[in-house]
């Protein structure tokens, strides 16, 4: 599949994505590209956010790749029963562990605990062994539940500006890859 061919779908997590993180270089770069906008980024509602991915993917003219970081991760598998048109693939980047208590803030625990079913399209995980927010661990287990291919990102953190992933090249390679995989 090429960019073209695809809506791209950038799914931000809690706090929304700023201006140097990897996910606003990407659809600044890809034309096709769109974020899934929240109307609160601070306190986020999984109904909420769930119904405005929704809204997103169902008025894709386009097969629809989704690009998830952290709280978008669980916002997207939430939303996958909702949705009515086609999704080509996703690409799921640091999912936090939202069933684990020690998890901050708290009110992100309302996005857990992830669905278990494999996943209907093609999809790749990256995840970093040193992730604050969940373990690689856990990443291997939802990949391995979701039928997802799992990249380990060694430790990288939460895969964030903070963690010094704003360009992020070695990102930008893995989901080219995924993408001239997909099937339009």
């Amino acid at each position: 599949m090429k960019l073209s061919d695809a809506h791209i779908l950038i799914v931000p997590g809690y706090t929304n994505s700023g201006p140097d993180h990897w996910q606003s270089r990407w659809e600044r770069k890809m034309s096709t590209a769109r974020r899934v906008e929240q109307a609160e980024w601070a306190k986020p509602v999984r109904e909420d956010w769930v119904a405005r991915m929704v809204e997103e993917v169902n008025a894709a003219e386009k097969p629809v790749v989704i690009v998830a970081h952290s709280l978008g991760v669980a916002t997207a598998v939430h939303a996958l029963p909702h949705i009515e048109k086609k999704i080509a693939g996703a690409f799921l980047v640091a999912p936090p562990d939202v069933a684990n208590a020690g998890i901050r803030p708290k009110h992100l625990m309302t996005f857990g605990p992830y669905p278990r079913d494999p996943l209907p399209f093609p999809s790749l995980m990256v995840a970093s062994r040193n992730d604050p927010f969940g373990s690689y661990e856990h990443a291997d287990d939802i990949a391995k539940s979701w039928g997802s291919l799992l990249v380990d990102a060694g430790e990288s953190g939460h895969l964030n500006t903070e963690s010094g992933h704003g360009p992020w090249p070695e990102g930008t390679m893995v989901f080219a890859q995924f993408l001239s995989r997909l099937q339009p």
